[in-house]
């Protein structure tokens, strides 16, 4: 029950940072993970996404508080409680983030996290492979644990997005996670043979047949601070609290979510609420779950004309087949997530770069698996990328076992409610060019008589929903920042012997889906956590429209 280091959370940058630390078999490691296995096929199923993030087994199960400018609703917000984290319930969907996103956090504070920086690390991580889909591999890694790849866009709808989106005057791009993210252009996805290709496929896996790193499944209750250094890490196994010690460090990558409550139960965070919780203060960091960020969106469905969407194998005989098919050889529709095209524009002239996102699908469903009733359609998630609401997690109490009080102040700004409008006025367009003539029907929503302000308005306050991007409650910057929670090397500001390594760092949330950025953070606080020096610099420069605009409308 001892090791050198110890690393609460088998997620993204958790199972990266295992995998990093362990290398040196000096090194001895320990991974805390209250989560079971990944092994099912239900989690391993590339298409079968909708149905690990709604099981209890895998999920943490939690939920925002009402929220007050959504009609009091409360918004689901699923984080994975299994080997991998939440990289083993996601989309699967990968997205490095706009270079700007990154130089953006630097200017915050975050010293050496500019793009030139943190893109050495993407390709270190990454084992790319465009699948004859274009892309430029000079701007890839090839040799990297995490596999991504490009679906086989058979469907002729995929394609039909792509033209629609030139056609209606937008860029085009052959790989956004290169040297151009703008513009309308194929999606990738963590699959690999078939296989989702989850943090824990690519490193812990590896990592934990090494006899110097092993897991231990335990329920993380806090960290034990002596003399304002980290010396472990309370546990509860089996009903019983015990104390896992670490010589060097105490990691804690334990998500968004469980990373700011587990430094509030060990006495990091607002003193005053702290306090309120008769918590003892050991370090007084008031910005310790606040700055809470998330992506929201809505899904525009329209009416298929051709029976050529994904709803003809929405019965359970197809299904049947479908999961034979990947069971016995892991190739088919199974294989996929079925994301297979995508977009970054930006919603007016001005913008400084991209800041609406698209995901195309070639059937109209919801998160939950149900399918519209309309029958055959397809649709596209879209919504704006930087949203500044901000919310926050909190205790609700000081015992570990109760959930935080999560609150995200979706939609508090009047921006929101502009941005969300032209989302859709887009879509619209972008559905209405000549490419799709042959395939779209009736808008299924939210309904061509959903026209006004206020209509739309109010299908935003029903319709909206997350898009599973929480982050940014601990976040990175100077140390003369009282906000900041961590140091650029990610060390717990207060504490010596602590750091911090997930999503919660981010200063801002990034241009598109988390989980790449997350495993690309486990990815550079390895080096820090080690001594090493960082990766070099890259010297490669990122299109960025000259005139940073887009058409006016």
């Amino acid at each position: 029950m001892e090791a050198n280091f110890v690393i609460i959370g088998a997620g993204s940058a958790g199972c990266a940072m295992a995998y990093r630390l362990s290398e040196d078999e000096k090194n001895s490691v320990i991974i805390i993970e209250y989560g079971g296995s990944d092994m099912g096929p239900l989690i391993q199923m590339p298409a079968a996404l909708s149905y690990p993030m709604n099981m209890k087994t895998y999920d943490w199960g939690f939920q925002s508080e009402p929220e007050p400018y959504l009609k009091n609703r409360r918004l689901a917000t699923p984080r994975g409680k299994v080997l991998g984290g939440s990289s083993s319930i996601n989309g699967m969907v990968y997205v490095r983030g706009h270079a700007k996103d990154y130089d953006y956090w630097e200017q915050s504070g975050a010293s050496g996290w500019s793009y030139a920086d943190v893109l050495p690390y993407f390709k270190r991580m990454e084992n790319w492979r465009s699948g004859g889909h274009g892309g430029d591999k000079s701007w890839r890694g090839r040799k990297g644990p995490l596999h991504i790849s490009r679906g086989p866009r058979q469907n002729p709808l995929f394609k039909a997005f792509v033209k629609a989106g030139k056609q209606a005057g937008y860029e085009t791009t052959d790989d956004y996670n290169g040297e151009k993210q703008e513009g309308f252009g194929p999606m990738e996805q963590t699959v690999y043979k078939g296989r989702r290709w989850s943090a824990a496929n690519a490193y812990l896996h590896t990592a934990l047949k090494r006899k110097n790193c092993k897991i231990i499944r335990a329920f993380a209750r806090k960290i034990i601070i002596k003399d304002g250094h980290a010396i472990g890490v309370e546990v509860e196994i089996n009903g019983k609290v015990q104390v896992i010690n670490a010589t060097r460090e105490v990691i804690i990558s334990a998500s968004s979510i469980n990373s700011p409550k587990l430094l509030m139960l060990s006495g990091i965070g607002p003193a005053e609420h702290l306090e309120n919780h008769g918590i003892e203060v050991i370090a007084d960091r008031p910005g310790v779950g606040q700055n809470l960020q998330d992506h929201l969106e809505i899904y525009l469905q329209i009416a298929s004309l051709k029976p050529i969407t994904l709803y003809r194998y929405w019965n359970i005989f197809s299904k049947a087949l479908i999961g034979a098919q990947w069971l016995l050889t892991k190739s088919g529709l199974g294989a996929s997530n079925q994301f297979e095209s995508a977009a970054f524009i930006r919603s007016k002239a001005g913008v400084e770069y991209p800041d609406i996102q698209y995901h195309f699908l070639p059937i109209a469903v919801r998160y939950d698996g149900q399918a519209a009733a309309e029958g055959h359609g397809f649709q596209a998630h879209v919504g704006p990328m930087r949203s500044t609401s901000r919310g926050s997690v909190t205790l609700n109490s000081k015992d570990p076992n109760d959930a935080p009080k999560i609150i995200f102040n979706y939609m508090s700004k009047s921006e929101d409610w502009v941005d969300f409008r032209n989302c859709i006025k887009l879509t619209r367009e972008i559905f209405g060019q000549d490419a799709f003539k042959e395939y779209a029907g009736k808008e299924i929503q939210p309904g061509q008589n959903i026209q006004s302000d206020s209509a739309l308005d109010e299908f935003l306050l029903e319709n909206v929903e997350s898009a599973y991007h929480p982050c940014g409650t601990c976040k990175m910057g100077s140390i003369d920042d009282p906000m900041s929670v961590v140091d650029s090397e990610c060390k717990v500001i207060g504490v010596k012997n602590l750091r911090l390594a997930d999503s919660s760092i981010f200063p801002r949330i990034t241009n598109g889906n988390l989980n790449g950025p997350s495993i690309m953070t486990g990815e550079k606080a390895s080096d820090h956590i080690l001594g090493k020096q960082p990766l070099p610099k890259s010297n490669a420069k990122p299109w960025i429209h000259p005139k940073w605009k887009t058409k006016q409308r």
